[in-house]
């Protein structure tokens, strides 16, 4: 795959596996290579902590060319939200009508089958406070549980408020 703004690549991350969550010891990421050294991710983590969709990453090769992720150089200011579907056994209609519900809100998602999932994408751009409306609402109704995966502070500053 190539585009205008460099060629993508795999990123690496490894994970800390703790009572069994999340289910692999590593998770990759598309990313745009910058062709410097870092790259600038181009998905939404299902599982690693603390970096969002857009953050501009170092990477390091390993002897057989995996690179993997060092520090974040630049954040995306995207906030990386995950939800683990009930409503209707967190089927296919159930996750695609989640993803649905943010996108009106301007947040994209995707969702992956095996754990019920849902990722969003969260841009600082977004009406956050109709997004936490939304997020609670759910919870609250036991539709899904969320997990906050990478915030910002103006994310924070909104479930503050």
């Amino acid at each position: 795959m190539t585009n205008p703004e460099g060629s993508y690549v795999k990123v690496h991350f490894r994970l800390e596996i703790e009572d069994d969550w999340p289910p692999a010891s590593v998770e990759s990421l598309w990313a745009v290579d910058h062709g410097d050294g870092t790259a600038r991710l181009d998905n939404i983590p299902w599982f690693v902590r603390g970096i969002a969709c857009g953050d501009i990453v170092t990477t390091e090769p390993d002897e057989e060319g995996v690179r993997w992720a060092g520090e974040v150089v630049r954040r995306s200011e995207n906030c990386t939200i995950r939800l683990i579907v009930f409503r209707d056994g967190g089927s296919g209609a159930a996750r695609q009508s989640v993803i649905n519900a943010f996108h009106e809100l301007g947040v994209c998602g995707e969702g992956i089958e095996r754990f019920g999932m849902v990722a969003l994408d969260v841009p600082p751009t977004a009406d956050l406070t109709k997004v936490q409306r939304l997020l609670n609402h759910g919870v609250a109704k036991e539709w899904w549980d969320m997990e906050e995966g990478c915030v910002t502070a103006q994310w924070r500053a909104v479930s503050a408020g």
